[in-house]
Order: structure tokens, then C-alpha cells, then sequence
């Protein structure tokens, strides 16, 4: 079910917008952690980015939001979602992407639907991409908040 959905936007540039998707109803990034089975966070892009535009945005936000010890567990799972970034290349505005968790698989990521790269183990890691937009410190507080289903309307 859809926990929550936001604009992601800097400035007076919206970058894409993004839906997550919970089996149950969380508010808190603990919550959000916590919560068993699949989950899915989904960005709809309303502007062309280059793999390195992702990365540049992802692993920084993953910094911020992980413990330095946890960093270091994460740091071959992390390489790995660069890759698989990489292979995707670039996106555009209309492009879907995925970031499933499967309890079984791992983390995967798709774009309009076509799973791209191999699964990359661990909730401990899915739970740090999401920290990017729901963590401590996230990409948005404003996206985190619609995330989060605290907010009533997506600006």
C-alpha cells in the first residue's frame, strides 16, 4: 500500500517524484525499518539524470545517514548499487525507478519495470537507501514528511 508520496525539488526544479510503498503503515523511519515484508520505494522522474547525477545524490545521502561502522559493512553492497547504477546509464523524464525489498532476495532495482544488475543483500541495506529520504538527516524534509504520510497533499 502507498505510505506516502512526495516531490522531490531544489530550488524551483522538481527532480522526480517518489512513492513509498509499505505492507503496513509506518510514520517513522524506525517504523519504516521495522516493518516486515516487501517494500518499495519508487522515483518517477521529471528530468533527464546522468548515472553519476544518482550516484552523486545517493551514496552521500547513504554517508549521512549511517553510522561510520555500518558504512564499512555496507561498502561492497554500496559499490555494487553503483554499478548497477552505472549499467543503467541515463534516465528521463517519464522513466520509473524501483527500489524493491524482497525478505528473500535483497534490494533490487529496476527502471520501467526491467530489474537491472543482480540483488544486493541485507535489509540492513535497504534501510540505508531509504535513509536517504527518510533518515535523520534526509535528501528533503518536505519529501521525508510526504513520505512518511504526514503530510496531506504532494506540492
Amino acid at each position: 500500500m502507498l505510505n506516502g508520496v512526495g516531490v522531490r525539488a531544489v530550488l524551483f526544479f522538481k527532480g522526480y517524484v517518489a512513492g513509498l510503498y509499505l505492507a503496513k503503515r509506518s510514520v517513522t523511519q524506525f517504523d519504516v525499518a521495522a516493518a516486515q515484508g516487501s517494500k518499495r520505494l519508487q522515483l518517477r522522474m521529471l528530468r533527464n539524470a546522468s548515472s553519476d547525477n544518482f550516484i552523486d545524490a545517493l551514496v552521500p545521502g547513504m554517508r549521512l545517514n549511517v553510522h561510520a561502522t555500518e558504512l564499512v559493512r555496507l561498502s561492497d553492497r554500496i559499490a555494487q548499487m553503483e554499478r548497477t547504477i552505472r549499467v543503467i546509464g541515463n534516465t528521463a523524464v517519464g522513466d520509473v525507478i524501483d527500489f524493491d525489498y524482497l525478505p528473500d532476495m535483497g534490494t533490487t532495482i529496476a527502471v520501467n519495470g526491467a530489474r537491472k544488475g543482480t540483488a544486493i543483500a541485507g535489509a540492513d541495506f535497504y534501510n540505508a537507501v531509504l535513509g536517504i529520504f527518510i533518515g535523520a538527516h534526509p535528501v528533503d524534509d518536505g519529501l521525508k514528511k510526504s513520505l512518511l504520510g504526514l503530510r496531506e497533499r504532494v506540492e
